[in-house]
């Protein structure tokens, strides 16, 4: 198999800090799956560019579909998910329903409370999205076998077991 741009990076650490020790392997690994990260976010970013989206407006509608209640939540709810102030959410929520992707509702439950419901062409704009982020993802996924794919999920799910369970660094 050729050299990749991890193996190259290896090379020129071990040549140039002769008095510094780092495992090759560990050293590869973080590059490579920096690389990976890299890749997805410019899908990403290629995504919002052609759809005209900005990536809060994004990451807002992909946090209200991928819920068990896809579609609806609760403004509170969805400002946790996404780490932001009640004052936060209420200024993106105002942005996106002014361009007719999200509309307050009454609640289901308590009809004094409101809820976010995302609209026909919320949910539009959202889909085309993520077919060409997913797209790349199936392009980059191509480069392995079926079997490569389900020991990289493992291998993967190792790694983000132990994140989640406080041994690795914060994901800030």
């Amino acid at each position: 198999m050729p050299k990749d741009a991890a193996d190259l990076h290896v090379e020129r650490w071990r040549d140039s800090f002769i008095d510094l020790t780092f495992d090759d392997e560990v050293e590869a690994m973080t590059v490579r799956v920096g690389q990976v990260v890299r890749h997805l976010r410019a899908a990403t970013r290629l995504a919002l560019a052609e759809t005209g989206l900005q990536d809060f407006e994004y990451e807002t509608l992909h946090h209200l579909m991928i819920r068990d209640t896809p579609g609806h939540a609760s403004p509170g709810t969805l400002a946790a998910d996404l780490g932001l102030s009640n004052a936060g959410m209420t200024g993106r929520l105002e942005g996106l329903e002014t361009k007719g992707w999200v509309k307050r509702i009454p609640g289901i439950t308590d009809r004094r409370r409101v809820d976010v419901e995302i609209t026909r062409e919320g949910a539009r704009i959202w889909r085309e999205a993520l077919a060409i982020r997913g797209a790349a993802e199936d392009d980059l996924a191509a480069a392995l076998t079926r079997k490569e794919l389900a020991t990289l999920n493992r291998m993967l799910k190792k790694l983000t077991l132990h994140i989640e369970a406080g041994a690795g660094s914060d994901d800030r």
